[in-house]
């Protein structure tokens, strides 16, 4: 069995990545640790790149059909690694999730729509139908205090009307990283049916259950839900290849399903690249090894961070993610404005960190890290942190 080297450092400044090459515009410096948007700093897999290497010495590149092979590769990993039995008359290529987000909005609400979403909550799901003339209404999530969150059943019930439309869901939740468990899904399938609101779930850190953990799809999980929701997915997040749009739409209900297709098709913003389909099909042929690999790594960069805090920062609290790579910090104990955190996070620290606050007000006094990263990379950011938040202290 072949094993692969995350702790590999692989320089990326000066590739046009976002997460380092945008560092100035986004954070106004550029000598920060790279800790925000999320995707890996780890190698994306040989077998992908190797895919993609044979498709390249092929000299055309024109039109191609979505064969056989891409889309079995779909629905044979959803079945293997979820239990899922799709169809694929229900599935379709979407040019990315967010992108997706935007075309439920349009081809199913209408201005002054409201659209649902639950925050602390991945920030496009507010802004996207905010930008598309909607109106968004919040059902935050409760929290217990020890980073325990739930869904607010109650609240929910009470905020909605007749104008409610959609609800998006993330599954696992970002940035939390919660795996939903059957019955909390199927009470949200049988609230969203009894009041026919669309739930579009987001399940592109589908792939990537921590600690024994299992994602279940928001599809699977009763009839009701199976004739609600459109499902996104994308083997993006796991396999490192956010840069290759390689997103997909599931949707088991016929009416729902003629009714956004037809759209897309009319559009033709169903139609799969090349190389998204070539990085698809090799990913989730070839990709189980390593990826059981790359999340018993990522467990351990969780575990190192936790420790690490409880041992030499206890005012900072890590909530222990049950999927992806994704950390969801919270400094209220250090009794500091939100703003105040941002500073000593991004200007003392020297860190880029995802601001809490862009996930909703439930998000003050919060950040959210990526630790997709080769662990020294995060031993020296957690140094970093330590003597800012020791130089405060000194400084009270």
């Amino acid at each position: 069995m072949k094993q692969y080297d995350f702790d590999r450092i692989v320089e990326r400044r000066g590739s046009n990545c976002l997460k380092y090459d945008a560092l100035t515009a986004r954070y106004g410096r550029d000598d920060l640790i790279p800790l925000w948007v999320a995707d890996m700093d780890f190698e994306t897999p040989d077998f992908v790149i190797e895919a993609m290497k044979r498709r390249l010495e092929h000299p055309v590149f024109g039109y191609t059909i979505e064969y056989d092979g891409y889309w079995n590769s779909i629905m044979t990993w959803l079945r293997e690694q979820h239990g899922w039995h799709v169809e694929r008359e229900w599935m379709r290529y979407i040019p990315g999730i967010v992108k997706g987000i935007g075309m439920v909005v349009n081809v199913f609400t209408r201005p002054g729509d409201k659209i649902i979403i639950q925050p602390p909550i991945y920030h496009p799901f507010r802004l996207v139908p905010l930008a598309n003339g909607r109106e968004v209404v919040y059902n935050p999530l409760e929290c217990d205090g020890d980073g325990n969150y739930r869904m607010d059943f109650d609240n929910l019930e009470n905020i909605i009307d007749e104008r409610c439309k959609v609800l998006l869901l993330s599954n696992p939740h970002n940035p939390i990283g919660i795996t939903w468990d059957r019955e909390t899904l199927a009470h949200l399938a049988e609230i969203a049916a009894a009041h026919n609101i669309l739930v579009v779930s987001d399940e592109i850190h589908c792939d990537m259950p921590l600690y024994g953990h299992t994602h279940i799809p928001f599809a699977t999980v009763s009839e009701l839900a199976a004739h609600c929701s459109i499902t996104f997915g994308a083997p993006s997040k796991t396999f490192n290849i956010a840069g290759i749009v390689s997103s997909y739409a599931i949707v088991p209900d016929k009416a729902i399903r003629k009714r956004f297709y037809s759209w897309l098709a009319a559009n033709e913003l169903d139609m799969a690249t090349i190389f998204a389909m070539t990085a698809t099909e090799a990913a989730f042929t070839c990709g189980d090894e390593w990826r059981r690999q790359m999340l018993r790594y990522v467990e351990g960069n969780i575990d190192f961070v936790i420790e690490y805090l409880g041992k030499n920062i206890p005012q900072v609290h890590a909530v222990r993610p049950q999927a992806s790579f994704l950390v969801w910090l919270d400094f209220s104990r250090l009794g500091l404005s939100h703003e105040a955190v941002v500073d000593l996070v991004v200007d003392k620290a020297r860190l880029a960190m995802n601001d809490g606050a862009m996930f909703g007000a439930e998000g003050r006094q919060h950040m959210r890290m990526n630790v997709g990263c080769p662990r020294s990379i995060l031993a020296e950011a957690l140094g970093r942190l330590k003597e800012a938040v020791e130089t405060l202290t000194r400084q009270a």
